[in-house]
């Protein structure tokens, strides 16, 4: 039985005076994949980026309700929302990767030594690059070349992990994907997906993706946001174990959006 890491609480998330997230809850496990789906514009990207508080970084973007992560040394859930948080703190133990591959533009090292620089400045940053380089999946593959300029030498899919790895860097404890093989060939995507599938022994995944295959074959929970028709704002329709979601979806737009007929 996995215990909660994150615990959403009557959640709604406004962009000025527009709805775009509505009064949801759920409970997300720790050291599994959750999948969030839905047609664009339902909330999902939404919802994930209230987590490690991406959101602030709009201006017009504001949010009521609670959520709480139950963090590694810390003897209750934090309210990460609570005025007190130190929000960088934050964004060290749940990092994101983003849609489309952000590596610096900076050599493969410096990408991964950036983080654990700028909070610890450690001794042992070779041990932490190779170690997160690994963990990626990404070492053999780099080895030889990482002091050279990043350049154009990395293809999309080991730009992506390169940004998994350097999220990873830092020791995170929850780790969000924003449909990070959206802009990737299938033999990358299946290198992604195949490590995700490895980091969760060892961490908290959310992802957001638009592709059912890719749901069902990685995540353990699964998510479904759907528009509501009356506020145009997004709403969770249905969530629970994806094998059951996908074989007994109980609500008809989750069987519509699964089956390709609707959204």
């Amino acid at each position: 039985m996995h215990k909660n890491k994150i615990i959403v609480q009557n959640l709604s998330c406004s962009y000025g005076k527009r709805l775009a997230v509505d009064d949801v809850n759920f409970n997300i496990p720790e050291k599994q994949i959750t999948a969030f789906i839905g047609p664009s514009g339902c909330g999902k990207s939404t919802v994930l980026r209230c987590f490690n508080r991406m959101n602030d970084t709009i201006a017009s973007a504001s949010i009521k309700g609670l959520i709480n992560i139950d963090l590694e040394n810390d003897e209750v859930p934090i309210n990460i929302y609570d005025p007190k948080i130190d929000v960088i703190a934050l964004r060290r133990r749940v990092g994101m990767v983003f849609q489309k591959p952000n590596p610096f533009p900076m050599s493969i090292y410096d990408n991964i030594a950036y983080g654990p620089r700028l909070f610890d400045n450690p001794t042992n940053l070779d041990e932490i690059v190779e170690q997160s380089l690994k963990y990626a999946a990404l070492w053999d593959e780099v080895k030889d070349k990482l002091h050279s300029s990043l350049g154009q030498d990395l293809s999309g899919g080991q730009q992506q992990r390169l940004c998994i790895a350097r999220a990873l860097a830092v020791g995170p404890e929850i780790l969000l994907l924003d449909e990070p093989c959206s802009a990737l060939d299938p033999i990358a995507t299946v290198k992604i997906e195949d490590l995700l599938i490895e980091l969760k022994k060892q961490l908290t995944i959310v992802i957001v993706t638009h592709n059912m295959q890719q749901a069902s074959r990685i995540s353990d929970s699964t998510a479904l946001f759907w528009v509501n028709e009356k506020n145009k704002a997004g709403e969770l329709v249905e969530y629970k174990p994806t094998i059951d979601l996908f074989s007994n979806p109980q609500d008809q737009r989750t069987e519509g959006y699964i089956t390709g007929r609707f959204g």
